[in-house]
Formats: C-alpha cells, sequence, structure tokens
C-alpha cells in the first residue's frame, strides 16, 4: 500500500474535515495525528526515528492510502521525493485567523505542564515535529501569522504545481474532487473540529 494524497498544510487549517472527506472518496484509510494519539507506542517511535533522519515511510503508513495533518505536513519534502506519484493538498485559511485558532489551541497544549504521564513521548515528538515545521515555542500571533505564510510558500516552491491542490475546506466537495478524479458525493462536506471539538479530542486521548 502506498501513499496516494499527502496533506502538506498544518494543523488547524481544516485537516480533519479533509481526512473525513478523503475516506468518503475511497481514498483512506486516512493517516492524521489522531491515529498518533491513539496508537503512542506504536507510532511515537517510528515519527522519532523520522525526526532524526532515519524515517520507514512505508512502515509508517502501513495500512493507510493517505495522510493528513501533523505529524506528516512537517515532512512534506521528504515525502515528495519518497512519493513522487503522490498529489498533494495544502489546506489554506486565513493567515491571522489561522494564528489565532493554532495559538488558542495546539500551541496551549503543548505549552501545558500538565501531560499525562502516557503523553509525555507524544507530546515530545508533536514539539519536535512542529518546531521543524517552522513553529518553535514563544511566537506571538503575529510571528505565527508570518510563519505559517512561510510554509505555505516552502510548500508552492517544492511540489511541482500538477501535484498540487491549494485548498480551502470551505471551498466544499468541488474542487477536492476535480484534484483527485473523483465524483461529487451526495452529501454535504464534513465540517468538524472547531476549538471545542479540538479539546474534547484531546481529553479522549489523556
Amino acid at each position: 500500500m502506498s501513499l496516494s494524497v499527502i496533506g502538506a498544510g498544518v494543523g488547524r487549517t481544516g485537516t480533519y474535515s479533509l481526512k473525513l472527506a478523503i475516506n468518503e472518496l475511497g481514498l483512506g484509510p486516512c493517516h492524521h495525528m489522531e491515529e498518533v494519539l491513539f496508537h503512542i507506542q506504536e507510532q511515537v517511535p517510528m515519527w522519532s526515528n523520522a525526526l532524526s533522519g532515519h524515517p520507514s515511510w512505508e512502515t509508517v503508513f502501513e495500512g493507510y492510502n493517505s495522510a493528513v495533518d501533523w505529524p506528516t505536513a512537517g515532512f512534506f519534502e521528504e515525502l515528495n521525493e519518497f512519493y513522487s506519484d503522490a498529489k498533494f493538498i495544502l489546506t489554506d485559511r486565513d493567515p491571522k485567523t489561522w494564528a489565532e485558532s493554532f495559538s488558542d489551541t495546539i500551541y496551549t497544549l503543548l505549552a501545558s505542564k500538565d501531560t499525562p504521564p502516557h503523553m509525555g513521548a507524544w507530546m515530545d515528538m508533536a514539539k519536535q515535529v512542529i518546531n521543524k515545521t517552522g513553529f518553535p515555542p514563544g511566537m506571538s500571533v503575529q510571528e505565527l501569522t508570518e510563519a505559517f505564510k512561510a510554509h505555505s510558500a516552502a510548500v508552492k516552491a517544492v511540489i511541482p504545481k500538477d501535484r498540487l491542490l491549494i485548498y480551502q475546506v470551505k471551498q466544499g466537495w468541488e474542487p477536492l474532487c476535480e484534484f483527485l478524479d473523483k465524483p461529487v458525493p451526495d452529501k454535504p462536506f464534513p465540517r468538524t473540529n472547531d476549538r471545542g471539538e479540538f479539546w474534547d479530542r484531546v481529553k479522549g486521548a489523556s
């Protein structure tokens, strides 16, 4: 099994909705940070190896046809080289509203001192991945805004245009289905994981 669709968009850009949409289109199972949270013992060591420069992508993504969100988004350049035929989706949104959402959710979680012991290794890995992607600790909303723009520019510079969709989930099914050569489903596009749902999902894994 090889990845056919890879998300280069960072968390809080609609990646969970995109995961659900990709699964609906028959291109799943789709990997997402949720998979790492729910399979910490198996997943975290593999991602830690990738961070140290020794990835085994076929092992990391065994059983998956697609992947979105972090940690995947932090390795878009390496994954582009390994999966040279895959299609990439850069989920996008207004940079300032993204920075505010990220600051209130993921950034707040990473700064917490109350991590449950069994989540410690996951937290360390997540911090390293997000730092690698260009969002180290202690950035202001303005700095996060500029870093978000820089990540988007980096993706556009690396991924060939014919294999890259720049996409906002508010656009719905049509551009996504056209890019992935799939018929438009006769159901609403999934919209999920607002800030409240984010914290509910984290609590469910802790």
